[in-house]
């Protein structure tokens, strides 16, 4: 099915597609994170390690996400992003309701790594249909309202999969969060018009370049690649408490699931929204009068967060621990925008979704990958000697390799302005 391009969308329009896309990133994080909340129920009737644990919650998905992200966003650089978007959304909602039906690991660690591949078709189709809808001096503010996605997901994941697990099983939260993404893909494919590549860039350097330029042309910059740094330590860091935060607090408060998942997903929801949604606005505010700001307030705001993880993780008492982890989170929330922002803007409009792709990968085998596994291999080798306790430990170290994407992101802005102009 094809759609006609549309040149210049109305304001209405626009927004229209982007509330779509948003919903679409939403249920692409209810389906990842539901496995967090319901991983000691899993754990205990497939009789696991958290070893393999954190195997099912990053690496597995990881690995596919990155081998099939690179493929489906080349089609998605030259072929219809809608279209690529809404199949994927179908495909990873069907595959996360069949996880429900997996009777081990391997079943399990199987349909992981298949819905990862779906997934991979949500975002760098997204990232580059935003592009083209929205001009640059908004552009920020628009993948923040994007970036929603992420903690609307992760609240949805963690409150209703920890309430579904108490009020029935962990299967029926699979089945619950991968069918709900259906009728989001038909609304998709119905509604949502295929923009005109590069539209709001003045329309230069639209052609994708062949394959084997693809990625020297992305990391031609200095500054993408002092990005790709900065983003995955920031990953390492973030998808380590997203796949193991709910985990800490049942473990060592005792907290029964549908309290930690109300708890800790209602925080992450409302303090990482506001955080990228205020993150966008202040960085678009700011890059008014030096691009640099894209990446200084990163780099101001990955340090600032680091003392609230620090209280977070070591905190002897369950609400001063919840306390802690809204200010850390908001605050380490805070880059998103200018993240995906300066990833658009690094490089030219028949690139984007492939460069979204690419810094998926970064982030995804470093965070999701090797936050999530090493925080598991972590706790298994430390709990002889701090037993529960343990996983404080593990998580206080992603929260330094978290704070180092600091100094990343301040060598990205030395040679920002300069890489953004030989862009455009």
């Amino acid at each position: 099915m094809s759609a006609a391009p549309a040149a210049a969308p109305s304001r209405g329009y626009a927004n229209w597609v982007l509330f779509l896309l948003l919903l679409a990133y939403v249920l692409n994080f209810v389906d990842r994170q539901v496995l967090a909340i319901v991983g000691l129920e899993v754990k205990q009737e497939m009789g696991l390690s958290d070893t393999q644990l954190g195997l099912l919650l990053g690496p597995y998905f990881a690995l596919s996400f990155t081998l099939a992200g690179f493929v489906i966003a080349r089609v998605a650089d030259v072929a219809s992003r809608r279209n690529v978007l809404a199949l994927g959304l179908a495909a990873w909602s069907l595959l996360t309701a069949a996880c429900g039906f997996a009777q081990g690991f391997v079943q399990l660690a199987s349909l992981r790594f298949s819905v990862a591949v779906g997934e991979a078709a949500g975002t760098p189709p997204s990232h580059s249909m935003i592009s083209d809808y929205f001009p640059p001096a908004r552009r920020a503010t628009a993948m923040s309202v994007y970036g929603l996605g992420i903690y609307v997901g992760t609240g949805f994941g963690f409150a209703g999969g920890g309430l579904l697990l108490e009020w029935f099983d962990w299967r029926t939260a699979f089945f619950a969060a991968g069918l709900t993404g259906l009728p989001v893909a038909l609304l998709i494919l119905l509604t949502v018009r295929e923009p005109t590549r590069g539209a709001m860039d003045g329309g230069a350097r639209t052609a994708a370049p062949p394959l084997a330029r693809v990625l020297p042309e992305i990391f031609a910059t200095r500054a993408f690649r002092w990005l790709m740094a900065a983003a995955a330590c920031q990953a390492f860091l973030g998808y380590a408490v997203l796949s193991w935060g709910a985990t800490y607090l049942r473990r060592v408060f005792e907290m029964s699931p549908g309290a930690t998942g109300l708890a800790f997903g209602g925080i992450a929801a409302l303090a990482g929204g506001l955080g990228s949604l205020g993150g966008g606005l202040l960085a678009d505010r700011l890059a008014r009068r030096d691009p640099r700001w894209y990446a200084w307030l990163s780099a101001i705001v990955s340090l600032a967060a680091f003392p609230f993880a620090v209280v977070f993780v070591l905190a002897q008492d369950r609400d001063i621990a919840l306390l802690a982890f809204a200010p850390f989170y908001l605050l380490n929330n805070l880059y998103v925008a200018s993240l995906w922002t300066l990833v658009q803007g690094l490089v030219a409009p028949g690139l984007r979704a492939t460069a979204s792709a690419t810094q998926l990968a970064v982030t995804n085998v470093i965070g999701y990958g090797g936050g999530s596994l090493l925080v598991g291999l972590a706790n298994d080798a430390l709990a002889p000697r701090f037993g529960d306790d343990a996983i404080r430990w593990s998580l206080l170290g992603a929260a330094v390799i978290g704070a180092a994407s600091a100094v990343f992101f301040w060598q990205c802005g030395r040679t920002l302005r300069e890489d953004l102009g030989d862009v455009h």
